[in-house]
Order: structure tokens, then sequence, then C-alpha cells
């Protein structure tokens, strides 16, 4: 199946693993943010610290803004396979289309990683 329209480059599946773990510690130690609605407000405040989208998102309108968004504002983003891992990494029974991380908490080393991890994928 081919890649969404919206998805701008290839996310090393390392870095995609990292992205929930840090979901995950973040949603237990800081603060995030789910849903496409939470996540557009949360870039456009400029609080957001890394943004999470799902590709599997039906249509994809719904998340096309963000990487967009993303890009005018210098956050980093990362494309994830599955809108149904990240609710479970967020801890919820249903999947959700993006999230992103507000306050890292303990999370903070994993999203240093993944952000200059981030530089070397959009270029390659």
């Amino acid at each position: 199946m081919s890649k969404p329209y919206f998805v701008k480059f290839e996310t090393p599946r390392e870095l995609v693993d990292a992205a929930y773990e840090a979901l995950r510690q973040a949603k237990q130690t800081g603060k995030i943010r789910k849903g496409t609605n939470e996540t557009t407000k949360a870039i456009e405040r400029g609080i957001s610290k890394l943004t999470i989208i799902a590709e599997d998102v039906d249509p994809p309108e719904v998340v096309a803004h963000l990487p967009i968004l993303c890009e005018e504002r210098n956050i980093p983003y990362v494309f994830v396979s599955s809108k149904a891992q990240i609710g479970s990494a967020l801890g919820m029974d249903v999947g959700a289309a993006a999230a992103c991380i507000v306050e890292a908490g303990e999370a903070a080393q994993i999203l240093e990683q993944i952000v200059s991890s981030l530089a070397k994928a959009k270029k390659g």
C-alpha cells in the first residue's frame, strides 16, 4: 500500500518505537494532547515538543494540515503507521489520529534522541 499524500518522509522503525515509548512515559509523568483538535491547538500555540501523526487516518484530510503547521512552527513530528497504536500508547481503547507531547516528564531523554534522529531521517 502506498503512503498517504501528507506523509513527507519515511520514519525509521526505531524512531516509531521510540515515539510510542515517549508517549507512554509522557502520559504518566508529563503532559500530552491527544486527538487532531487538541494537537492542532498545541502546535498553533507553540507548546508541542513532538507531534505524532498516524498514517492510517481515513479520510487523510483529517491530519493532512499537521505536517504543514509543524514545519511553519519548527516543531518536530513523526509519522507512525497505526492510530490504534497511538491510542494504546496513551492507554485508550480507541485509536487517536494524532497526539503530541507538551511536557516530556521522564521521556525527556527519549524526546531528545528522537528530535536529533529526525533531522537525519528527513534528509535521507
